[in-house]
């Protein structure tokens, strides 16, 4: 039997590496590196304070904030999906991309008084139920709170929702 086949065969072999060249001490500043990738060395410096990236939530939003490193959660962030419920409905899901876009100005606070005390405080004007002080002689259920308990309520989960 000839040599050369094993000759052959010792130096015609290529081989790959799977480890870390350096341990991960070259400049990869230009890949975005995600929070499970990188080496061991990479994923203890992003632990810490001085970490080179923004960790990746992968779009997943925060549902509260850090304070003295315990996380505090805020039950206004937490995502609340309300689905109506669609039985007996006949149209289906879909919007066609050909559709209209629809713009909408931003909702201010003198339209937001104009929607909801405006008309009962022209209705009391007109019927004469105001005090010379221009207060309502028979307050409804918002008018009558006080300052404390309209901002106890304005705080509640789903106070925007009307």
């Amino acid at each position: 039997m000839s040599k050369i086949p094993i000759l052959i065969n010792n130096f015609c072999k290529r081989n790959i590496s799977v480890t870390a060249t350096r341990e991960g001490k070259r400049n990869f500043r230009k890949f975005v590196i995600p929070n499970k990738r990188g080496s061991v060395l990479h994923k203890k410096k992003q632990m810490t304070e001085d970490r080179e990236f923004e960790i990746d939530k992968r779009g997943v939003r925060d549902i509260g904030y850090n304070l003295n490193g315990r996380l505090v959660i805020v039950p206004e962030m937490i995502p609340e999906i309300i689905v109506p419920n669609l039985k007996d409905f006949d149209l289906k899901p879909y919007v066609s991309y050909k559709a209209a876009d629809v713009i909408q100005s931003e909702f201010t606070p003198s339209q937001l008084f104009d929607a909801v005390y405006s008309k009962k405080i022209v209705t009391d004007f007109k019927q004469g139920k105001l005090d010379e002080e221009g207060n309502p002689i028979e307050p409804s259920e918002e008018e009558s709170l006080k300052p404390e308990e309209a901002i106890i309520r304005a705080k509640q989960t789903g106070s925007d929702i009307f």
